[in-house]
């Protein structure tokens, strides 16, 4: 039965043929889709934490407009004295003009304090970090990130060089001592295309020259052992206590955010894939429709084959085999492809590759069932013909 199943489909190649590229298009569509989505959600999750999304931040309810409640070093002792909390750490943005080596350019200056490592994950490639002392002596010191350093001097390492940073309308000349990772190349490519550079300075720096005396926010890192909800709490209570207010501090749980955005980042990737799969179902129609006209055209031989002792089931079995073999191979070769492009394109972008296996599973899985599902009628109507109407066409 199966050389006859493989016989029959041999017989109209061309139509054999284009059936299996339909199922080959729809599973390449869908294992491109999961792929593409899976390797977005591990770039997301990867820059997240790079960025220190993992613990909470905390700054005034009315984070943006005029309040004369502030976040400064008594709030951010508080802070650190809880025992939920690991480590606290002032953040300060300010957007300014940067020259390196002559040439202008917008920039993103970070305030950070020497423990920034352990909260927003800075990679360091080249001389040293912030530290402590450059915080207490509010140094002059500052760290670039990679793209910033090749964009002016072509190559990475440039520690010992100086620029100047523009602050309250003065320009202050700072040392470079550490260059530092410029995250992932979608990220880069978004911040780039606002902020082409990205300086850390000391928090105390910023604050004495750019005559700041606040900070934006206060990134936490909560204890390992301990609730992040419960600290949430105990940080605000603290808060409240330093400034004699209620509800002018607002705590964010930057980590519970991530893993919502995760969620909705599965649903997109769900709806897309089920975009995909609608080309499964047209494929499965084709199925059914190229079984239905090899059955007209078969009519006499499965007469033939019933009038010498065929039985039913046989015949059934035998048109069957057909579409499991025409979904199968369509399936393979659609996953084939499907995996070379996405992975071919992923790593054209920069972005890892990685089999998705059970994306390729499923999307195989369901082609088959779909195949076997438009591919039972036709069987069946093959099964059913009476051996004397069938010999009589000619």
């Amino acid at each position: 039965m199966l050389k006859i199943a493989v016989r029959n489909l041999t017989r109209k190649s061309m139509r054999t043929w284009l059936t299996i590229v339909s199922i080959s298009i729809g599973i390449a569509s869908v294992v491109v889709i999961g792929a593409i989505g899976d390797a977005g959600k591990a770039a997301v999750t990867s820059e997240l934490d790079n960025m220190g999304i993992t613990g909470l931040s905390v700054s005034t309810a009315a984070y943006g407009t005029s309040t004369s409640v502030h976040l400064q070093m008594d709030e951010l002792n508080a802070i650190r004295e809880l025992p939920s909390v690991e480590n606290a750490m002032p953040l300060i943005m300010y957007y300014t003009d940067s020259t390196l080596k002559g040439e202008k350019s917008d920039s993103l200056v970070w305030g950070i304090d020497s423990g920034a490592k352990q909260i927003i994950s800075l990679e360091l490639l080249h001389g040293r970090l912030i530290n402590k002392n450059d915080v207490e002596d509010t140094a002059k010191v500052c760290l670039v990130d990679q793209n910033y350093a090749l964009s002016t001097y072509g190559r990475e390492n440039i520690v010992g060089k100086t620029m100047q940073i523009l602050m309250n309308g003065n320009e202050e000349t700072y040392e470079i001592v550490g260059i530092v990772s410029a995250g992932s190349s979608i990220m880069q490519n978004v911040i780039g295309n606002y902020v082409p550079s990205i300086v850390y300075v000391p928090y105390t720096s910023l604050q004495e020259y750019a005559v700041i005396n606040k900070f934006d926010q206060i990134a936490v890192k909560v204890n390992p052992g301990s609730n992040v909800e419960d600290a949430q709490s105990s940080i605000i209570s603290a808060l409240d206590q330093v400034s004699g207010t209620t509800g002018a501090f607002h705590a964010e749980n930057l980590a519970k955010q991530r893993d919502q955005l995760m969620s909705m980042l599965d649903i997109i990737t769900l709806v897309l894939s089920l975009i995909g799969g609608i080309s499964l179902i047209v494929a499965g129609l084709g199925i059914m429709t190229i079984m239905l006209v090899s059955v007209t055209e078969r009519t006499r031989e499965i007469g033939i084959k019933k009038a010498i002792g065929a039985k039913n089931h046989k015949i059934m079995v035998e048109f069957l085999l057909e579409a499991v073999f025409i979904t199968a191979i369509g399936s393979l070769l659609g996953a084939l492809v499907g995996l070379g492009i996405s992975m071919l394109g992923l790593m054209a972008v920069g972005m890892s590759a990685a089999i998705q296996w059970p994306t390729i599973l499923n999307a195989i899985g369901v082609s088959m069932l779909i195949g076997v599902f438009f591919g039972v009628y036709p069987a069946y109507k093959a099964s059913k013909l009476r051996p004397v109407e069938a010999l009589r066409i000619e």
